[in-house]
């Protein structure tokens, strides 16, 4: 190959492949250097990822958790999972007397978003309450395996956009009033109000608000009757 055929030749080879082709790019050092920063870079975000998952497992974030419920006359079985001592800290997370979390109840209220909570409640296993804005449990409500309550929906609606970066939207806060039971695996969606002294069935999925004193069931929920003690007066 002649002198011009050899210049055109190396002139067209990859930046990357003469890169690599230099000692210096080859090199044990440089190699092991490459690999190190990609390592350290991968452990950091890890362990950032690690230290949001996993805040109340940690055992002085969990003892401050106590703590709080403590001072609240409530009580707490872990595990419990969440941002729950950043929006106890913050007092966007309010918890009454003689309230119960079973394990595996997951609280999420990020930004300024609340959660209220009154007194006597039962939140058996598993229960997630998800707030982007407001959501409120009144006082002496039993919520069963498994229920989901939030005040939000994920977006879905852009075709050219991952459906886990489209982020949410509320139609107001979700409030569900004293007194009352729902059922294992009920889901109550964004913007509804239920009652007090209200039941809805397992499995339902609460679309719509539910009078005081209603038994409701289904996919939608729908109401099936009255309870005793329902106000009788114009509503």
């Amino acid at each position: 190959m002649s002198d011009p055929e050899q210049l055109a030749a190396a002139k067209a080879e990859p930046a990357h492949f003469t890169a690599l082709s230099s000692p210096s790019a080859t090199s044990p050092s440089s190699i092991a250097g490459s690999a190190g920063a990609e390592l350290g870079r991968q452990l950091r975000l890890w362990l950032a990822r690690w230290r949001f998952y996993e805040q109340s497992s940690l055992p002085w974030n969990r003892a401050r958790i106590h703590w709080h419920f403590m001072r609240s006359e409530a009580f707490v079985r872990w595990p419990v999972h969440g941002n729950v001592l950043s929006a106890l800290q913050e007092g966007r997370l309010t918890v009454g007397r003689h309230t119960l979390f079973e394990p595996g109840v997951w609280i999420t209220a990020p930004g300024a978003a609340e959660v209220r909570i009154g007194e006597g409640v039962f939140l058996n296993l598993s229960v997630m309450i998800a707030s982007l804005s407001l959501v409120e449990i009144g006082d002496h409500c039993m919520l069963a395996n498994g229920c989901f309550v939030s005040d939000a929906s994920h977006r879905y609606e852009d075709p050219d956009l991952p459906i886990t970066w489209q982020g949410f939207e509320s139609r107001g806060p979700t409030r569900i009033g004293a007194n009352c039971w729902l059922g294992a695996h009920v889901v109550v969606t964004s913007g509804v109000s239920i009652g007090e002294r209200c039941v809805i069935g397992a499995n339902s999925v609460v679309t719509k608000d539910i009078e005081p004193y209603t038994v409701a069931a289904g996919a939608p929920a729908r109401p099936i009757r009255r309870l005793p003690g329902a106000p009788t007066g114009p509503r």
